[in-house]
């Protein structure tokens, strides 16, 4: 793979691997790229089957839940089977990795995600989640977290309970929704502010497969850059950013383990 890559982007490899070695606060935010490259469908992908002719505001709203909960309900369940059997890729082994090796060093590496899987969590990181984590369910009406279906608990895909039946809250009796953050609504409060601390305090900001587009997510590269970060885009199509100090247009699962082997060399 390495013959592949050209020389300029090489040396922009050892450029970010010397900068990241070189400073102690490092936060990173994964998009949907890094999760196609696992073979899970971005959002932003069209429909297909039975749901080519639905919108994302039939699917993904609170309103589209109360007014259909069972199709919502149902396009969920749909998506779980579509994951379930999708693991990790280099890309997440390599910042699994990367983690663990600054737990013995005097680095701090935030890892945020806008992915609602667990591949990075399957590859031993740990994450947060700005967007909600697809395994999980909560009451749409008390809020409570219900009938968790993290597979941590399983032992195989094949046990998850992919059935459409709606389900109540053993609370209050409201119906039981996916612990994903819809259209229109807000990002976790907790999980916003650390990811929001993070980038204001780190020396280097990793974008890797988002586009920074979507806010207030792309908002954090921007208050990394505000607060004297570095910024460096792992994209294969790089978003036409000016804030970006290193470019590596490449597949993540082709930049990290490199990016990783140069710097434990160093």
């Amino acid at each position: 793979m390495l013959a592949e890559l050209s020389p300029a982007l090489i040396a922009e490899v050892e450029l970010a691997a010397k900068l990241l070695t070189s400073k102690q606060h490092i936060c990173i935010l994964t998009g949907a790229g890094i999760s196609a490259e696992s073979g899970i469908p971005t959002f932003r992908d069209k429909q297909t089957g039975l749901w080519e002719n639905y919108g994302v505001e039939d699917l993904a709203t609170p309103e589209a839940f109360t007014r259909d909960p069972k199709l919502v309900w149902s396009w969920y369940q749909w998506r779980r089977q579509l994951v379930a059997d999708k693991k990790p890729n280099p890309a997440h082994v390599a910042l699994a990795q990367w983690q663990y090796h600054t737990q013995s060093s005097n680095q701090s590496l935030t890892l945020i995600t806008q992915n609602v899987d667990d591949l990075h969590e399957q590859a031993g990181s740990t994450v947060i989640h700005l967007h909600g984590n697809l395994w999980h369910n909560r009451c749409s009406q008390c809020e409570t977290a219900c009938q968790s279906q993290s597979r941590g608990s399983y032992h195989s895909e094949d046990t998850i309970n992919f059935d459409d039946t709606l389900m109540t809250c053993p609370h209050c009796g409201g119906y039981i929704r996916p612990d994903i953050v819809w259209f229109g609504e807000a990002l976790p409060v907790q999980a916003w502010q650390t990811a929001e601390d993070a980038a204001a305090n780190c020396e280097v900001f990793i974008s890797i497969g988002t586009s920074s587009l979507v806010y207030p997510a792309a908002g954090l590269a921007q208050l990394a850059k505000q607060n004297g970060a570095k910024i460096i885009e792992i994209n294969p199509n790089p978003t036409p950013n000016t804030i970006v100090d290193i470019t590596l247009a490449e597949k993540a699962g082709v930049i990290m383990p490199l990016l990783i082997q140069k710097i434990t060399a160093l």
